[in-house]
């Protein structure tokens, strides 16, 4: 029975994909690059609903009110949206948010596999959870770790990386 192998796995650990000592350019400047792709990716995300409130406002106004019993739908859309948001891009094929792609950043797993769908979406859940929770005292923790990785990084074995172009482009300027 023990010699049945394992489908999918090779039955040891996995290393780490990169390691910051001896490839520091896949981590620098991960965090400042994450808050202005957060930034970017907050503007997506809100963007639409901001359109859908005015929209509302309007059309409460020429029903006389009636209308305005849509924003209620506002808070339900905004958690669909963001979830779906996080899922299709960051758990697509290049493992990065429109946000990230526009700094060159990329979210792995800690081996080096690209995102999948669910885990994005966790990743997201629990990053919220975490800064409702603990405040932004949480982005802390990335300023003391080498691999500049997040409480929810930690949690779902996750880690952001420059992209391999970039890695590359600062490899050049050692």
């Amino acid at each position: 029975m023990s010699d049945i192998p394992k489908l999918g796995t090779s039955g040891e650990p996995k290393p780490y994909a990169h390691d910051p000592v001896t490839q520091p350019e896949y981590f620098e400047g991960v965090l400042s690059r994450r808050f202005i792709a957060f930034l970017i990716d907050a503007i997506i995300i809100f963007g639409p609903l901001v359109l859908a409130s005015i929209f509302i406002f309007v059309f409460g106004i020429v029903t006389f009110g009636l209308g305005w019993f849509l924003f209620s739908l506002l808070s339900p859309a905004f958690i669909i949206w963001a979830l779906a948001y996080t899922g299709l891009t960051l758990g697509g094929p290049r493992s990065a948010t429109v946000g990230m792609r526009a700094v060159d950043i990329e979210m792995r797993l800690w081996y080096g596999a690209p995102m999948y769908s669910l885990l994005a979406v966790m990743s997201i859940v629990l990053f919220w959870v975490s800064f409702s929770v603990l405040t932004p005292f949480v982005v802390l923790i990335g300023l003391f770790n080498g691999r500049r990785r997040l409480l929810h990084d930690f949690v779902l074995g996750t880690v952001v990386t420059n992209t391999e172009s970039r890695a590359t482009s600062l490899r050049r300027y050692r």
